[in-house]
């Protein structure tokens, strides 16, 4: 970014394009001394949209008052209008950036009343920008709700900020909003932010996978939502080689296969979603399909694509319906179940798309398991193939190219019959050796079970590995990218490990032990600002959590528990439904309230894996199944953003099921790695 004096002069002879973050960006000084009329012209410049009167007559609003309020400021302050947060999607109408602070202005042009909904909106815009903004991360922010209409009466409350510097919203009229931003200049009295050096900071975001999602489907690049600055390979250079080795497949042409590597949280579904988002017309030739077997993940993905679609539609005059928007996200957003169905019906016919992406393809079921559903549940009583296996048969009916990529988790086979990445490359060995293998040098570390699978491409003829096809830096917590290295640790007991690892995190992301789970609500209510989502997760294997109101066999509707708002009962804020591993695999909360049941208990002698049927606990001997208990508790311990209250029970001994012997080493041991008590 420039600097803003560079901006402004900038702006004189190039409107910012789309993409640039704000619309109208000038010093103080320069702001006055332009006439409304050439503030206006270059705001309407600077839209995509069609500027409506609604607009215009908001933009002339938020001027008249802005001009108002700053007729005595100093003018090296700045004055950005429609600033862009593509994290969310949305722009910030007025930022100040004035004496020791970042202010953030929200106008209800209008307006009588301050909403909660409006306060929230303005207080996520100033969370984004402490967290996300790297000049801004010291700064003190101040959010502002203007509601233009209001009674000009003493609106705001004490001035107060939490640890990070951010102040709790306050409220402005037309009127009062002079005097508040000297009050603010008054209680924040220190250095004077440099406003040069403020504009040269970096925007890095870190979104949850539906925001961006959002933002690829709104047209935002992969860049623009990801955080640059993270030392491993970054999710750009990943896209790069999959956009590279879709254009030699196209232009050979040949099919070609990637295997794309991650540890939790790392953005290898952003890499999908980014693939498919670029590629979804359909009258082209390289469009693309983003598949996955995560049934919540679809569901909610599709809904909330659907919902911005036609809310974005309804803001540049082309009404969509929510029904027509669904069915255009459908289209290429698909369960691969639903995906192989297509590919059955339509006997030798190639599928629409060329390039197919599966998320979570470590996920896909094997032999096996895929017979015995198709002969169950499909009447197709000599299926003889894997599911990898006919996928990639599906792909191959093109007579010229097709490109498959595979998105591959670590640790993350939670359920009966997922075949693990080593049947992809079996099939690929023994009947398809023809299509050019693009790999991840980390196919071969443990949690990926491909060592002994990646033996059999030994004499594959068309074999390449790309260390930009591997993601090892989380990306779902920004306050401390290694909690997927503690969680690991801890749940191998490797001690030493995870003290180390839990030290290095506790700072930035709190992670808390507490045995009630009344405390652990409160917490989180705490913890949580704005919109910021909390939530219950719990193992799908937790059946003696009933006593604390927790009932696993209820199942919830992922759509109502990731998007529904706080007033809503059946939403995560709620704190009343608990979703599970299988909900929250590849999505995020900000903050998590995981409750330990006895199904994964930690011992003198290791971890024991636990099933509840009838009336009583039976041990699970399967080490595959073992392995499935150990993951889903990965997975709840990995979903959250920003931090984290872990309960395990107290127990009962009047209760046989539920005796303190049940959870008392568990807790001992989180306390005995470190993880505080409440």
């Amino acid at each position: 970014m420039l600097p803003w004096s560079d901006m402004a002069d900038a702006l004189q002879q190039h409107p910012i394009p789309r993409l640039d973050r704000a619309y109208y960006a000038s010093s103080i000084e320069a702001f006055r001394a332009e006439s409304d009329d050439t503030v206006l012209g270059r705001l309407a410049r600077s839209s995509s949209f069609a500027i409506e009167p609604t607009q215009r007559d908001a933009w002339m609003a938020q001027i008249t008052v802005m001009r108002a309020a700053l007729a005595q400021a100093p003018g090296n302050g700045l004055i950005a209008f429609e600033f862009a947060v593509p994290r969310m999607g949305k722009r910030i109408d007025v930022l100040l950036v004035l004496g020791a602070a970042v202010y953030v202005l929200e106008f209800k042009v209008g307006q009588r009343e301050f909403g909660a909904d409006a306060l929230n909106q303005v207080w996520d815009y100033a969370l984004d920008m402490k967290n996300f903004h790297s000049t801004s991360h010291r700064a003190t922010i101040v959010p502002v709700l203007v509601a233009t209409a209001a009674e000009d009466r003493a609106v705001q409350a004490v001035i107060a900020s939490d640890h990070d510097g951010v102040v709790r919203p306050l409220c402005a009229t037309a009127a009062t909003l002079t005097g508040l931003l000297r009050s603010v200049e008054e209680w924040c009295a220190g250095t004077a932010i440099d406003a040069r050096q403020w504009a040269v900071g970096r925007y890095s975001p870190t979104p949850t996978i539906i925001e961006a999602a959002l933002a690829l489907y709104g047209g935002h690049r992969v860049e623009d939502i990801s955080r640059r600055e993270a030392e491993a390979i970054n999710l750009t250079q990943t896209t790069a080689r999959i956009d590279e080795v879709i254009r030699a497949a196209r232009s050979g042409p040949h099919k070609a296969i990637c295997f794309v590597t991650g540890v939790p949280g790392a953005g290898k579904t952003l890499v999908g979603l980014d693939i498919a988002t670029k590629h979804h017309d359909k009258a082209s030739e390289l469009y693309s399909v983003f598949l996955s077997g995560n049934g919540p993940l679809v569901k909610i993905l599709c809904e909330a694509l659907a919902r911005d679609r036609a809310e974005r539609s309804r803001a540049s005059g082309k009404r969509v319906t929510l029904g027509e928007a669904r069915s255009e996200v459908r289209a290429f957003i698909q369960n691969v179940h639903h995906f192989r169905d297509e590919c059955i019906r339509d006997g030798t016919r190639p599928p629409v798309e060329h390039v197919a992406l599966f998320d979570e393809a470590q996920r896909a079921w094997n032999l096996e398991q895929t017979a015995a559903f198709m002969q169950r549940k499909k009447g197709h009583t000599n299926f003889a193939m894997s599911e990898p296996a006919f996928l990639i048969s599906c792909m191959d009916r093109h007579p010229d190219w097709a490109v498959i990529v595979c998105l591959v988790g670590g640790g993350q086979e939670i359920n009966t019959g997922e075949a693990g990445i080593g049947e992809w490359l079996r099939a690929i060995r023994s009947d398809f050796p023809h299509w050019h293998v693009h790999l991840s040098p980390h196919l071969t570390d443990t949690e990926y079970a491909a060592g002994d699978a990646l033996g059999l491409l030994a004499g594959h003829k068309y074999v390449q590995t790309h260390e930009s096809l591997h993601l090892s830096v989380s990306m779902r917590s920004f306050r401390a990218e290694h909690v997927s290295g503690w969680v690991k640790a801890m749940l191998d007991i490797d001690r030493a490990a995870a003290r180390s690892s839990f030290a290095s995190i506790r700072d930035r992301y709190p992670i808390v032990l507490t045995r009630d789970l009344i405390q652990a609500k409160a917490w989180l209510r705490e913890r949580a600002r704005g919109n910021e989502r909390y939530g219950m997760v719990v193992s799908s294997q937790a059946q003696r959590l009933k006593p604390h109101a927790i009932d696993v066999r209820v199942d919830i509707d992922p759509v109502h528990w990731f998007l529904h708002p706080r007033e809503d009962v059946r939403s995560s804020f709620y704190l009343e439904d608990a979703a599970t591993e299988f909900h929250v695999q590849g999505l995020e909360v900000d903050w998590a309230c995981v409750v330990w049941d006895g199904d994964f208990r930690h011992t003198l002698a290791g971890w024991e894996h636990w099933s509840f049927r009838g009336d009583r606990w039976q041990r699970i001997r399967k080490v595959e199944r073992q392995a499935y208990l150990k993951n889903a508790y990965r997975v709840l311990l990995t979903r959250a953003r920003q931090g984290m209250v872990v309960v395990v029970p107290k127990g009962d001994a009047s209760d046989p099921t539920r005796t303190p012997g049940i959870y008392d080493a568990t807790f001992e041991y989180l306390r005995e790695i470190g993880v505080p008590v409440l």
